[in-house]
């Protein structure tokens, strides 16, 4: 492998050179001590010219020998590029332990870079996922020298909207993601107790072990801390981002896709830093750019469906993030000061467009109430979606089973797109079960859009102590194909507060307010409006074992009877953000 690498650097290197641009001065595992002793290592991409530069900084558990065209490209633009892998990952000493020393390391790390003697004192920070936040956390701590971020498909809480959602563990990225992180981990470990030595004595021969993996013990302690720590509690808060909006004080370019599972997180923290960071130069300066992608690549094909060449930024990316930083820490006048604040793609028309803000303040909130006469179950029920009140209507119910949950069928995913795929799929495979309640509305006269956050008042009961409600809001084509937008889920006991969990009295009705994030979809003349309501979106989503257990132990569970109310006294609704033409 550190052959393919180099051969690989060598390719672009000799490709930079023969496109006429600047020599680069690469350096490798450069050594950056921390507050605490623990050493990092970082490579360094360099024009080889006299001169002071900006700085842009990546740090990554993701092993930094995978930025080398970014560094080259960076390079090329007249920036230092420093890639450094985190504490305890690939070449950097430590152990790993997520969150925890980012904000610390990443002061650290930014002041460093700053002091090099090629470094002009600006530095700014860029990446993906775990990579944003990275960023988000180094600039919670005010390292001086740090003049901006560029933050992508990243979280603003790591216990809403990263490990939980709408209380609720999200299983498939928690445990795909971990499981991915735990191969460099088991790999180190190996390394450095691998001793023939210790096993030279061993009879027969044929019992010699080769290496000695240990356990599965210790490779990854902060996931059972997510287990144990299920509630919004301190152990959240330390590393909270939009608990610290005004701790932040530079500006940032949010970069998210509607299908992220991280998308809720990107546009809080634009939002959030807009209006509460520590600095006007913060909150005069937040960027936001939401495409129609899950989690990567941005090709603008997701799922099933492709949004057009339009959406395809994979390419360009990067040009997206120099041309930023050309802007921001150079000074280049290069149109990015005309630009307005935000770049949404809105599909269904799958086009660009700029505005002023998000959310948009000319979007008006309106209610879609659901309807039946208690047969909302299928899609082939009877359940409709209308402006219209409610009078007195037939409650719709339906058993939800752990132990034949609703699967997974796209949506925000990670981190294994091979085994479950995200993004845009059609729905219809799972709207014939008897525990999905669909409500749809009348064939469209004329286009609607849909654009800002969503939201689900549900009026519901169930038999069980505790029990999930998901909501998943649906553009129907002429042709019946069910494409997913967007979606949330609410765990019954979190329904109050995400701090002080209550279980439910089995047959009382209670109010559940569903956050379905966003979107911004046209639903075009000839399609309908769905919404999908059950109880589960399994394995995205642990299963609610209906007991009233917590995840971490929970092994027994019981059916539930739940019961979706629609009447006078209790007018479940579907909010949508409509967008006039």
């Amino acid at each position: 492998m550190r052959f393919t690498l180099l051969f690989r650097v060598l390719l672009v290197l000799l490709a930079t050179l023969a496109a006429g641009q600047n020599e680069v001065t690469v350096e490798r595992n450069v050594p950056v001590k921390m507050r605490d002793g623990v050493v990092l290592h970082a490579d360094i991409y360099r024009p080889k010219a006299d001169g002071r530069f900006p700085v842009l900084l990546q740090r990554t558990p993701y092993n930094k020998d995978g930025e080398v065209e970014f560094g080259l490209k960076a390079e090329a633009r007249g920036y230092v590029t420093m890639i450094q892998d985190v504490r305890g990952r690939f070449s950097s000493e430590g152990e790993w332990y997520t969150f925890k020393h980012e904000s610390a390391d990443g002061y650290d790390t930014v002041e460093w870079a700053a002091a090099l003697p090629y470094s002009n004192g600006k530095v700014g920070m860029f990446g993906a996922s775990y990579v944003g936040a990275t960023q988000m956390l180094a600039a919670m701590a005010q390292p001086p020298h740090l003049a901006g971020i560029f933050p992508v498909v990243t979280a603003s809480n790591y216990h809403d909207g990263w490990t939980y959602q709408g209380g609720a563990f999200e299983q498939w990225f928690s445990e795909s993601w971990t499981s991915g992180l735990a191969q460099n981990t088991l790999q180190r470990r190996v390394e450095k107790n691998t001793n023939a030595f210790l096993w030279a004595g061993k009879l027969p021969l044929s019992s010699y072990p080769v290496v000695d993996p240990g356990t599965g013990e210790g490779l990854a302690p902060y996931f059972l801390d997510w287990l144990q720590h299920p509630t919004y509690d301190d152990y959240w808060r330390a590393w909270s981002i939009e608990d610290h909006f005004p701790q932040i004080q530079v500006p940032a370019y949010h970069m998210g896709g509607w299908y992220d599972i991280f998308m809720g997180g990107t546009l809080r923290n634009y939002a959030g830093i807009k209006a509460h960071g520590g600095s006007e130069a913060a909150r005069r300066s937040q960027r936001l750019m939401i495409g129609p992608w899950y989690h990567g690549p941005f090709t603008g094909k997701t799922g099933e469906v492709d949004f057009g060449s339009e959406a395809n930024v994979e390419e360009t990316s990067d040009e997206i993030t120099l041309r930023w930083y050309d802007y921001l820490l150079k000074g280049t006048q290069n149109g990015v000061e005309k630009e307005k604040p935000v770049k949404i793609f809105v599909m269904g028309k799958n086009v660009w467009r700029e505005e002023d803000d998000w959310p948009l303040a000319r979007a008006k909130s309106t209610r879609f109430y659901l309807h039946s006469g208690g047969k909302a179950n299928t899609v082939a029920g009877d359940g409709t979606l209308s402006i219209t009140l409610p009078q007195t209507e037939t409650k719709d119910s339906f058993v939800y089973d752990p132990a034949d949950p609703v699967p997974t069928r796209g949506g925000g995913l990670c981190c294994d797109n091979e085994h479950l795929a995200s993004g845009a799929f059609d729905q219809r495979p799972h709207e014939n079960r008897g525990d999905v309640l669909v409500y749809t509305t009348p064939v469209l006269r004329e286009d609607v859009e849909v654009t800002g956050p969503i939201s689900v008042e549900l009026y519901a009961s169930s038999s069980a102590v505790d029990t999930d409600f998901t909501a998943k809001l649906v553009d129907v084509r002429p042709d019946g194909y069910a494409q997913n937008l967007t979606d949330g889920i609410l765990r019954a006991r979190y329904r109050n507060s995400q701090e002080k969990p209550g279980l439910m009295q089995p047959g009382n009705i209670y109010k559940f307010t569903i956050d379905v994030w966003a979107t911004s979809n046209v639903f075009l003349s000839g399609h309908r409006l769905r919404l999908e309501i059950s109880s589960s979106n399994f394995p995205r989503f642990d299963r609610n074992l209906n007991t009233g257990e917590d995840p971490e132990r929970g092994s027994r569970w019981v059916k539930a009877t739940n019961t979706v109310y629609h009447d006078r006294e209790h007018p479940s609704a579907l909010i949508l953000p409509l967008v006039g033409r």
